[in-house]
Order: structure tokens, then sequence, then C-alpha cells
């Protein structure tokens, strides 16, 4: 595990995160996130009663796969482990947090869930979505239709390959990726 420790700012509070390399993913530092959303003198106190509370609730696997990562201490600079939680678990925590300041992430969550299980009933949602993201980041019409073009030509392709018994894994991925260059 790559332990590039970085600062991330929410409300000019510091929240310790890492990149995981291998995983390609973000962890952050779960005593932090809890001092931003709940303004708590002690954080750590309130992540120990939290962690009872998860485990309460039947989120044992939750529980289970938080790790520790050294990260420096913003009191003294020197490090230390420290409870950290990938994206998907932090959200989780989150939704158990009661706190004014947790609210708006649990409204974004409902928000996220319902779409998704609207997409689940019509999967043509999805497409919108997507095309919906790419304009709001400034991609043009043109590099949109190229670019949902390619994703279904490559899913054609590899629908080929699986039907042919081809199994996913490294060549697999090597192969997609050729043709994402290439198109």
């Amino acid at each position: 595990m790559s332990e590039e420790n970085k600062i991330q700012i929410f409300e000019d509070k510091k929240i310790r995160t890492a990149w995981n390399e291998s995983e390609e993913e973000w962890y952050f530092s779960i005593v932090d996130v809890i001092a931003v959303l709940t303004d708590s003198n002690e954080p750590r106190r309130y992540w120990s009663d939290l962690k009872r509370k998860l485990k309460a609730e039947g989120a044992n696997q939750l529980y289970e796969n938080i790790v520790q990562l050294k990260m420096s201490s913003p009191k003294d600079g020197k490090n230390y482990k420290t409870d950290v939680a990938n994206t998907e678990q932090l959200l989780r925590i989150i939704q158990s947090i009661p706190s004014p300041k947790a609210e708006p992430f649990k409204m974004w969550l409902a928000e996220v869930g319902r779409e998704r299980i609207d997409e689940t009933i019509d999967p043509e949602l999805t497409i919108e979505r997507a095309l919906e993201t790419y304009l709001k980041k400034g991609y043009s019409r043109e590099w949109i239709n190229q670019r949902l073009q390619a994703i279904q030509v490559r899913k054609e392709l590899t629908d080929e390959w699986d039907s042919r018994g081809e199994k996913q894994g490294v060549k697999y991925a090597i192969l997609t990726n050729k043709i994402t260059k290439a198109g």
C-alpha cells in the first residue's frame, strides 16, 4: 500500500488521506471526518462509541474491514496507526452520524440510491445520466457520441471474446485498453 499521505480540506478543517496504489483507492482518516461532521472535542471517543453502535446495527462486515494506516498526527507530527475507511465505508459511517453537517451527505446518498433504483427499472436513464455528466464536464456532443460508440464497439468485442471462452484477466484488460487507446 502506497501511503502517500495527503491532506484534504473541508470547511477549513483537515482530513488526512492516503492513496492505495494497488487498489487505486483513497482512504480517509475516520476520526478526522468525525471531527469535521460533529464538531466533537473528542472525535476518537466518538468513533469508539460509533463502532459499538455500528456493530449493534449489524454492520459487522464494515467494522471488520476497517484498516489502519500510519498517518502523521496533527498534534506532534509523528506517524501513528489510524483507522481509515475507503469511500464506500466512509459513506456508510456517515449514515450513522446524527449531525446537521452529515445531513447533506445523507440526502445526496438517498438521491443517488433513488437514481440507481430508477436506472434498474429503466436502463435508458443510465445513458441519459452519462450524457448529462459528460456535458457538465464540458465535452462536446461529437466527442460524447464517439465515446458512446467506442463503448458499444468494445462491449460487442468483449461479448464475442466471452462467447469464445476468453477469461477476464490481465490479457483481457490489455486488449480492451489497446482498443480504447486506438479509438
